[in-house]
């Protein structure tokens, strides 16, 4: 939260995490006392100097997550199911916003997890953009630990899928029993800024879904983009 959306106050973690004000304060001393996070004069954290993001800035990110959350909330009540936005920041990517289906059996919110770019719907749509000497390149400090990264022929196999079809499937690959579904969102100057997910339980997914899955995706994409354009 602190690195995506800038500083915020004790109260406002407190919310947003769902616990006491007093816990949030615990928490975030302690962040404070390891370099995570820092206190300003006006009583607000901000990131500390552990942690920096290099690809997206603290404003970006909120402004893109502001836009997000009104249609994140419109797509859990049209498909029922959890919706998330998530970007990539080198070979990870990082879920800014998420909201939860209110089935009783759903995927819960993976706001502020960080996973392997591979591993997710979004990631493989956010890696299919790269050219193949950035994907190379990307990977290349892995080579000689094949076990923390993927294989890449496959991998290039699956982006090249992506590409073709304009969305992206994940059974399973991240979490075992999860399936999702994702498209990209671009920026007003046609790049692509972020993934737009579903994710259910695969017990619930029906393939015959998918079309109509992917059209609602990309109409709320659609509208995502136009928000970031005005």
């Amino acid at each position: 939260m602190l690195q995506l959306e800038g500083p915020l106050t004790v109260t406002e973690v407190a919310r947003r995490l769902g616990v006491a004000n007093s816990t949030a304060h615990r928490l975030l001393a302690m962040l404070v006392y390891r370099d995570f996070a820092v206190r300003d004069e006006g009583r607000a954290y901000r990131v500390g100097p552990v942690l920096e993001l290099a690809a997206h800035s603290q404003s970006a990110a909120a402004r893109l997550r502001a836009a997000a959350l009104p249609h994140l909330h419109r797509l859990v009540e049209l498909v029922g199911e959890s919706a998330n936005l998530t970007v990539r920041t080198g070979a990870t990517v990082r879920f800014i916003a998420s909201v939860e289906s209110r089935q009783v059996l759903r995927v819960g919110s993976r706001e502020g997890m960080v996973f392997p770019a591979h591993r997710t719907t979004a990631g493989l749509l956010l890696l299919a953009e790269l050219p193949p000497d950035r994907l190379d390149a990307l990977y290349a400090a892995g080579a000689d630990r094949p076990d923390d990264g993927p294989d890449l022929d496959a991998l290039r196999a699956d982006l090249a899928r992506v590409r073709r079809n304009g969305f992206a499937v994940n059974q399973g690959r991240s979490e075992r029993g999860v399936v999702a579904i994702g498209v990209r969102v671009h920026t007003p100057d046609g790049e692509v800024a972020a993934g737009l997910s579903v994710s259910m339980p695969s017990a619930r997914y029906e393939k015959e879904r998918l079309p109509s899955l992917v059209a609602t995706l990309r109409a709320t994409a659609e509208a995502l983009e136009r928000d970031l354009a005005g």
